[in-house]
This record gives structure tokens, sequence and C-alpha cells, in this order.
């Protein structure tokens, strides 16, 4: 938004000197009272790092239930969709344990997923001037990994377990298919927002670890 300003600055500037010239005196002082408060507004509507990670992780939260919920009405459970043949299918699979259903075989791990969840949800955003939340690419790994845990917390509230449509695998001969874990758009966001903050913290320790040069001419 800060770039958008800047370079709506000249415009206005060349639109407001031509529009004083065509007017009279009075209409004047009108007009450059008129045209300062409008960049300011333009200016002003620039998005804190807040804002920026809500509209992401609402995003991500709105196409996460919007994809489920298109798998809900168009597949049974456990019914499957071929879309490359011999490597990838949507699927309709239940998961109660973690991403890429991780725990899923132990008894009440869709309530305990539930219940970390919202503790991380909750930690994570009181704790997020920690992780780059100040830079761009901070807000965005933030508001993937908020969206992501928010999408499959309200699968485990509503159904009862987490919604899985997404499936690569390989076929064998004479094994069969050999698959990755079904997962879901919450998962990706989640796994690709904490990959995005590796980087951010690489990038960092690579900074702060690179050796100054001295000016030339220094001994």
């Amino acid at each position: 938004m800060e770039f958008s300003c800047a370079l709506a600055l000249p415009r206005l500037r060349w639109t407001y000197v031509a529009r004083y010239a065509a007017m009279g005196k009075g209409d004047r002082g009108a007009l450059a009272f008129g045209g300062g408060v409008g960049q300011k507004d333009w200016c002003d509507m620039n998005l804190g790092p807040s804002k920026r990670m809500a509209i992401v992780a609402a995003g991500v939260l709105l196409f996460d239930q919007l994809t489920k919920l298109a798998v809900l009405k168009y597949l049974g459970y456990a019914q499957e969709k071929v879309i490359i043949e011999g490597f990838f299918k949507f699927v309709h699979w239940r998961n109660t344990g973690a991403a890429w259903s991780l725990f899923n075989q132990f008894a009440g791990s869709n309530q305990l997923l539930a219940i970390f969840a919202l503790v991380a949800l909750l930690v994570l955003f009181l704790t997020r001037h920690h992780f780059d939340s100040h830079t761009l690419l901070g807000q965005l790994s933030l508001g993937l990994i908020f969206g992501g845990i928010a999408g499959n917390l309200m699968d485990r509230f509503n159904h009862g377990h987490v919604v899985d449509f997404i499936y690569f695998y390989l076929n064998r001969r004479g094994v069969g298919e050999i698959g990755f874990p079904a997962f879901n758009v919450a998962d990706s966001a989640i796994c690709t927002g904490v990959g995005l903050l590796f980087l951010l913290s690489w990038q960092k320790d690579h900074a702060g670890a690179a050796p100054t040069k001295e000016p030339a001419g220094q001994n």
C-alpha cells in the first residue's frame, strides 16, 4: 500500500495543477484544501501488520472451508475421484489426528488436538512480535498459520474430525498404492507458513553471521 500511495502522488499532483490553472482564485483555495484531504485519506489507507495477517488468515480459512464443503457435497465418505491416473486424486477421508494423519490411531485425539490447537493459536498470537511480524513475509507466514489452524479447528468442532481430500500416490506392481498421507488446504497453509518462518530465521542468522567488510584504505 505504501508503494501504491507513492505512485499515486505524482498523478494527484498533476491533476491538481491542471484544475488549479483552470479555476478562479476563489475556487483555487477550496481545491487546495480538498486536494490535501484527498491525498491524506489515500495515504492513510495503509494496513497495519495485524490487519494484513487477519486478511491472509481469513482468506485461508474461507478457501479451506469452501473446498471441504465441496468434498462433503460431491464425495461420499471414502469415495475417490481420480484426477491424474497413478498420481493424484481427490478423496474423502476423516482424520481425528494431526496434519498428515499423525496420531490418528489414538482414542480421544480429536478433543486433545482441538485443545492443543486453541492453546497454540493463542500463544502464537501473543508472541507474534517475535516472529518478524513487522515484515510482509512474516505477516504472510503468520497469517497462513493462523488461517490453517482455524480451518482444521472448525472441522474438529463441526464434524468431530478433520476433512482430508488431497491425495498424491503412486501405483506399484504387486504392492498397490503407495501414497503420501491425505491432507487439505489448512494443512498446506500451516506447513507453508512454518517453512517461511524458518526461511526468515535462516536469513536473519545468515545476515548476522556475515562478516562486516572494512572500508578500503583502512589497515
